[in-house]
Order: C-alpha cells, then sequence, then structure tokens
C-alpha cells in the first residue's frame, strides 16, 4: 500500500510540475536555504494569487523536465541549475513585482553555529550590560573592551565575520548574549527563466534609462571609430557633414567663396564692433540689478549713519 501511496504521488508531481511549466512561460529558480517549514507556508500566501512555489527532489524534478522537453525544448536550460536546495516559483505577472515580493518574506535570524555568513557581521561599539564574567569572550575573539561602571562596554565597531566565513561556536555565542541577529533567510533567486531564456536576476535592476544610456555610448563609441579611420556609418556621418560644414566656413572666411551661411561670419570679420554692439545691451541688462542692489544698500547705510549717535534733542 506503502509503494502504491508513493508511486501515485510522484506521478502526480510529475504531472503537476508538468502543467506548471506548460501553464506559467516565466519562473525562478530560487534556494531554499535556511527555510524552515512555517516561513515556506507564509511565502505561499504571500504569492497566492500571483505566483506558485514548487519545492521537490532535484532527481525528481530532472526527470519531469527531460520528459517534458519534446513539447518545449527550451526547458532543458533550466537543468544546469538545478543544484542544491533549489524550487521553482512560478509566475505570469511581472518579475520584479514577485521578486520583490519574495524579498519582503525574508526573517531575521540568529547566527548559529557552523553556519555560511552570507554577509558582512559588525559588533558596534556600545556598552553591553554584561558582567566583567565575561570578558574572555570578547578576549578570545580579539575585541577591545573596558569596564565601564561594572559592565563590560565595546570600545570600537568590530568586524567579526565577512561573507562566506563558518559561524564559530564563540561567534554564535557572543551574538546571542548581545541579542544580534544579524543574518536573513528567505528563498534566494539564483536564476530567471522567461519564454526560453534564462538568466541572472541582476538583470531586473536594469531600467530603460540604463538600456539608453549604454545605447548612446555606444553609438557614440562606433561614430569615434569611423571618424578615426575615415569609414562613413550612419552615426558617423552627422559629425562628418558637421566637419566638414566648419571646413566650408573656415576656407569663405580666407576667400572670396560666397554662400548664404559664411555671411554672418564674414560681417564678423569685417567689422567685429557690429557684435559687440549687440552683445552689449546684453550685459547691461544683466549688471543692472546688481547696480541697483549696491545702490539701495548704500542708502541703507547712509541712513542708518544719520542716526547713529544722535538723540531726539541733540
Amino acid at each position: 500500500m506503502g509503494r502504491e501511496d508513493k508511486a501515485s504521488w510522484k506521478a502526480g508531481y510529475f504531472v503537476k510540475i508538468v502543467q506548471l511549466l506548460d501553464e506559467f512561460p516565466k519562473c525562478f529558480i530560487v534556494g531554499a536555504d535556511n527555510v524552515g517549514s512555517r516561513q515556506m507556508q507564509s511565502i505561499r500566501i504571500s504569492l497566492r494569487g500571483t505566483a506558485v512555489v514548487l519545492m521537490g527532489k532535484n532527481t525528481m524534478m530532472r526527470k519531469a523536465i527531460r520528459g517534458h522537453l519534446e513539447e518545449n525544448l527550451h526547458l532543458e536550460k533550466l537543468l544546469p541549475h538545478i543544484r542544491g536546495n533549489v524550487g521553482f516559483v512560478f509566475t505570469k505577472g511581472d518579475l520584479v513585482d514577485v521578486r520583490d515580493k519574495l524579498m519582503e518574506s525574508k526573517v531575521r535570524a540568529p547566527a548559529r553555529a557552523g553556519a555560511i555568513a552570507p554577509l558582512e557581521v559588525v559588533i558596534p561599539a556600545q556598552n553591553t550590560g554584561l558582567g566583567p564574567e565575561k570578558t574572555s569572550f570578547f578576549q578570545a575573539l580579539s575585541i577591545p573592551t573596558k569596564i565601564s561602571k561594572g559592565t563590560i562596554e565595546i570600545i570600537n565597531d568590530v568586524p567579526i565575520l565577512k561573507p562566506g566565513d563558518k559561524v564559530g561556536a564563540s561567534e554564535a555565542t557572543l551574538l546571542n548574549m548581545l541579542n544580534i541577529s544579524p543574518f536573513s533567510y528567505g528563498l534566494q533567486i539564483q536564476q530567471v527563466y522567461d519564454s526560453g531564456s534564462i538568466f541572472s536576476p541582476d538583470i531586473l535592476d536594469i531600467k530603460p534609462e540604463d538600456l539608453r544610456a549604454k545605447f548612446q555610448a555606444g553609438v557614440a563609441n562606433l561614430a569615434a571609430i569611423s571618424l578615426e579611420i575615415g569609414y562613413p556609418t550612419l552615426a558617423s556621418v552627422p559629425h562628418s557633414i558637421a566637419n566638414g560644414f566648419r571646413n566650408l566656413l573656415a576656407i569663405a572666411a580666407v576667400t572670396e567663396v560666397e554662400f548664404k551661411e559664411a555671411e554672418t561670419v564674414k560681417e564678423f570679420i569685417k567689422d567685429p564692433s557690429k557684435f559687440a554692439a549687440v552683445a552689449a545691451p546684453t550685459v547691461s541688462a544683466a549688471a543692472a540689478p546688481a547696480a541697483a542692489a549696491k545702490e539701495e544698500k548704500k542708502e541703507d547705510t547712509e541712513s542708518e549713519d544719520d542716526d547713529m549717535g544722535f538723540g531726539l534733542f541733540d
């Protein structure tokens, strides 16, 4: 009876994963290390109506995907990433919104001996409230302390763990004594699958403005290379035309060649005073407010000087 139940459960699991792969064009491959059953239940509730979480054994997930490759060959890209304690989060909605909900589902957790630190842990300078008998814990970790009002005080901020370090028993005990829960655990997005393409989750942070800036920088580089080697392209042609026009203006300025666009340059060379007269009112208009403010300040100073040192009947 047990074997039949297990076989039927496996068959049902294969049917379910195939249905999800057919129904949902997008999914996340997520790591589930240090995520408990209660937290997993909370994550499923928070994603209800938006996404579906599916966990399982790696061998079963690979077998189900391989059996479905005839229907969708693109699913083969998922196979190399099914390693470790992973699962799927299927969705039809916006990937960024689902990603944000997964990030919000993380919970704080204390440091446990033997765990791998996912981030840097720094103990801030503080009065710990602990008695002098606990000094040995700090000395074992080379943390500078002093006794202040009968309690241990940490003098400086002290980095105690780096990303990738294994938490030792002393570090875990000390952090727990200080009520510091440095880590947060949840479903970690490892890869993103979208309609046959698989990519890093960092791609989701790219905005249209970033793409536009990258494209403009590429066009500028292409134009620069094309101008340097003298090979015309759509990116360099406008610059070539502008450079050529400047050369024509330079030639017209020192020769008798006449064309409409060169008239202003020739007039400036013949009589620069015309253009100076046009620019003068602009400068005067800009200087007028400053002069008025200066005059007003001067009048205020004079009026203050008139009243200073004299009484009503002097």
